[in-house]
């Protein structure tokens, strides 16, 4: 079986993205490769595996477009509310908080946030398969 190792996203600035992503989830510059034209940079915490690549691709000087193929990455979080709360001290403008229902229960409360070059990353409450 096969096993979710990294996502990869292309950025503009390098320290932007590092601060922004260590900001807001706690991922921290787990290896860097820099080659020629590009740079690599694997990010992650110590409660996974999973980590999130950055590229820089040194000759790109304009933000870049995200089409209408990128959807987004999500995290889960234990407490929502206090991580939207942190989120916003932080100054990170995050979304409102939603919920989903179906059949009448719970089916999952998160919010969106953008990073600096405007993915999407949705936060979820530890809930059901979000665990």
């Amino acid at each position: 079986m096969a096993k979710a190792i990294h996502t990869m996203i292309r950025v503009l600035d390098e320290t932007r993205s590092t601060e922004f992503y260590k900001k807001a989830f706690g991922l921290d510059v787990a290896d860097r490769f820099d080659f020629d034209g590009f740079t690599l940079i694997y990010l992650r915490n110590p409660e996974n595996d999973f980590e999130v690549e950055l590229t820089v691709n040194k000759d790109q000087s304009e933000p870049y477009t995200h089409g209408t193929g990128y959807g987004h990455l999500a995290v889960a979080v234990e407490d929502l509310k206090a991580e939207h709360e942190r989120f916003e001290e932080l100054g990170l403008n995050p979304n409102p908080m939603k919920e989903f229902h179906r059949d009448g229960a719970l089916m999952a409360s998160f919010f969106f946030v953008q990073d600096p070059d405007g993915y999407k990353i949705e936060v979820l409450q530890q809930h059901g398969r979000y665990r």
